[in-house]
């Protein structure tokens, strides 16, 4: 395939490229540039002309569309069966393109108001993203009922994280999205701020993230926060969250007042925890400490990695055993297998992110940038449940997932 046959798809689109380009473009060798250029709404008359003789009949069924529409002596049934036959030879076209050529034909025709449907429907279906994500973000065609429908086919992450992240998408679409389960697309949703969430589901999210930690930001900056998910999320974010929680506007006078109080003690004391340990403690001495803060609902994934950020090792390796609910050798010997595996697999079990996955492979694991797992496009794990419940099974331990939320139990 020639090397610039994307740019010459793309030139035959845009409806800004000049005439003399346009009309050199109509005997193109590459069909497919040819059938670009026939999509164009910009095409001169000449051009349109040169194309409506066209060798390929897929070329020439593009042209017979776009002039049927322009047609009114064409009867309904004759004008719609040209369309009909324009729109399946272009599909077909789509189909058999390379993924560059495809990628190509989406940008083109994702800001279409009225362009060919199923040919939307079809780029919004392809397995690479890179063909797919214009058109899902961006295509005024896909109405709230394709992208459930788009949802409910299980398409890649990625696909699903491309809806989540749609301008204005409605509270049926984040429901389906929500429905999934998928940790990344989730957080797409929450960060997108022009995303219809209903009170219900955000409420559920919020009571999730305890675990599903990568969600605690999003959600603690929603431009909406239900009073339910406020007062989840303040007993369970801690650090500067908790400071972005406390600064909303719109927080209950009652819960503002509460926050404020807590923020304005010393951390440790408001937790009703002892003071915080020295950094150079063992594993086993800071053990209860890292209990305690279980206890008090603030061992997340932001106090590991503070205190992966003051160097305190042994502090941290305690907290990892708690919160992934594992005994304290577990985490001892994954780190001194210095396994990127292992230690992806405890940082799962303990509900914590790919991104803290990383630091704890680097500081615990104690291993080299080129050995470090990374997460995968979206912010997943890298490796499947299956070989995540193995390496736990091989560290001696069941191989169940991470813990489901349940509410703290509070002092009568």
């Amino acid at each position: 395939m020639d090397a610039d046959e994307a740019t010459r798809v793309r030139q035959g689109a845009s409806p800004g490229t000049s005439p003399d380009i346009l009309r050199t473009l109509a005997t193109d060798p590459s069909v497919t540039v040819r059938a670009s250029l026939a999509m164009n709404p910009a095409l001169p008359p000449q051009v349109t002309a040169v194309l409506a003789g066209d060798a390929d009949a897929r070329v020439r069924s593009i042209i017979g569309r776009k002039l049927a529409s322009l047609t009114p002596g064409l009867s309904g049934p004759d004008r719609e069966r040209v369309q009909q036959d324009a729109v399946a030879n272009l599909t077909a076209l789509v189909a058999d393109a390379a993924l560059r050529v495809r990628a190509t034909i989406a940008e083109a025709v994702r800001d279409m108001p009225d362009g060919p449907r199923d040919i939307i429907l079809h780029l919004a279906r392809d397995p690479s993203v890179m063909v797919s994500e214009p058109v899902i973000l961006f295509s005024p065609m896909l109405t709230a009922e394709d992208l459930v429908a788009l949802i409910a086919s299980r398409p890649p992450s990625v696909t699903l994280t491309a809806v989540a992240r749609r301008p204005r998408i409605d509270a049926t679409v984040s429901d389906a999205i929500v429905e999934t389960s998928d940790t990344a697309a989730i957080t797409a949703l929450l960060s997108n701020r022009t995303a219809q969430i209903r009170e219900a589901t955000l409420d559920a999210l919020a009571a999730q993230s305890e675990e599903q930690t990568e969600w605690q930001e999003p959600l603690v900056r929603r431009p909406h926060l239900p009073k339910r998910a406020a007062r989840i999320l303040s007993e369970i974010v801690t650090s500067h969250l908790l400071e972005v929680l406390a600064a909303r506007p719109d927080l209950e006078p009652k819960l503002s007042r509460e926050l404020q109080a807590l923020l304005d003690k010393p951390r440790t004391a408001a937790f009703g925890i002892a003071d915080a340990l020295p950094d150079d403690s063992t594993a086993q001495t800071a053990l209860p400490h890292a209990v305690r803060l279980h206890e008090a609902g603030r061992l997340d994934e932001q106090a590991i990695l503070d205190a992966l950020r003051r160097n305190a090792i042994g502090s941290a390796t305690a907290m990892l055993a708690v919160k992934a609910d594992v005994p304290l050798p577990v985490v001892e010997r994954a780190c001194a297998l210095r396994s990127a595996k292992a230690m992806v697999a405890l940082a799962w079990k303990a509900g914590l992110s790919m991104t803290a996955a990383v630091v704890l492979q680097a500081m615990l694991g104690r291993l080299s940038p080129d050995l470090v797992l990374r997460p995968e496009d979206g912010g997943g794990f890298p490796l499947p449940i299956e070989e995540l419940r193995w390496q736990l099974s091989f560290l001696g331990i069941g191989g169940q997932g991470p813990k489901r939320w349940s509410p703290p139990r509070r002092p009568a």
